[in-house]
């Protein structure tokens, strides 16, 4: 493989008491990577770390927290020297265990709920984390309201700029006309941070501890034969209130069928209330982070900057068109989410 030759695999394996076998490279994004490695003790995964090795440090405290209370990660292989990584040219490397089993599916009710209520008890274990000296964390926690102006900033700046031409391209020719009601959307949902409920979840997690993986998703999840759940890519783990990862997976869900779904949206609460409840007030602040357009938004940024080269402009504009049409279903749910909110 060419990416494995461009990585120092073999001085970094030697780190470890095993007997490699062979190496398949699984992904491979010059500052991080994934392969299988093939050993005397069995298939392992090695995986190349992007974050500073102070933030690894930090991953890796929120992992043991989070396994000490109950979470299950694939076992990571020690090092000779018994460290956790290992460390080359001033990038990290960790080799864990390759979990055998499959990807949970949305499409199964069963496994919908185990993902869910997984979801539920990680944040839940989250529960008395704190950071530890010498590591550097990743912290959403009370940064949402600066973040999002500056984001809606950003896109106004892009907005403004095209409206002032005389002649516009057919993406922007659309953009100009859905813009500005997204924009008032988006605005009104930062505004409602301003209500205390906010500030009162911030201040909670502040003085309990709490952490998001960011990515909860069933690709990033492992059903074990023995019917454990096994979460995987823990690189972005941050400080920062559930309601970050619940938008996210309700938002993940929803968009696979191409609109929001009110039934399903109280079953994924009902799921989630069930393992880690939360009160009305936090329910609503979850309201507002889904009232928030992070899918157009996030579309728009992606074409503004072409942050996929290998895109072209109709796949932009039909990602842009496809979260635009999906944005707008969502108004059932935030006309009837207070009787959504489980008791």
């Amino acid at each position: 493989m060419k990416e494995a030759i461009k990585e120092p695999l073999e001085q970094i394996l030697s780190k470890y008491a095993v007997q490699v076998q062979s190496i398949k490279t699984e992904t491979y994004k010059d500052k991080k990577a994934v392969w299988w490695i093939d050993t005397n003790e069995g298939l392992m995964a090695l995986k190349k770390i992007s974050n500073s090795e102070q933030t690894l440090k930090y991953i890796l405290s929120a992992v043991k927290h989070l396994s000490k209370n109950g979470i299950h990660f694939p076992p990571i292989i020690k090092t000779i020297d018994g460290g956790d990584y290992a460390l080359h040219d001033k990038t990290c490397y960790v080799l864990s265990e390759a979990v055998k089993g499959k990807s949970p599916s949305y499409d199964s009710e069963n496994e919908l709920r185990m993902i869910i209520r997984e979801l539920a008890a990680f944040h839940r274990a989250a529960s008395g984390f704190s950071v530890l000296p010498g590591t550097k964390p990743k912290i959403h926690l009370g940064r949402w309201k600066e973040d999002r102006l500056s984001q809606l900033q950003d896109m106004k700046g892009f907005y403004d700029r095209e409206a002032a031409q005389s002649v516009h391209n057919e993406v922007w020719t659309f953009l100009l006309n859905e813009f500005p009601d997204f924009y008032k959307k988006a605005l009104n949902a930062v505004n409602r941070l301003d209500n205390g409920e906010y500030a009162d979840w911030v201040a909670k997690a502040e003085a309990q501890g709490a952490l998001c993986h960011q990515d909860f998703t069933a690709g990033n999840l492992i059903l074990h034969t023995s019917g454990v759940l096994y979460v995987l890519d823990t690189d972005g783990i941050t400080i920062d209130i559930p309601a970050r990862d619940l938008r996210k997976i309700v938002l993940k869900i929803m968009k696979r069928t191409g609109k929001w779904d009110i039934a399903l949206t109280k079953k994924i609460l009902e799921y989630y209330q069930a393992v880690n409840p939360l009160t009305p007030s936090e329910w609503r602040v979850v309201m507002t982070d889904i009232m928030y357009p992070h899918l157009f938004i996030g579309a728009l940024n992606k074409y503004c900057y072409k942050r996929d080269k290998e895109w072209t402009e109709s796949k932009y504009f039909q990602r842009i068109k496809e979260m635009c049409a999906f944005e707008k279903t969502i108004k059932p749910i935030l006309d009837n989410f207070e009787s959504l909110i489980p008791m």
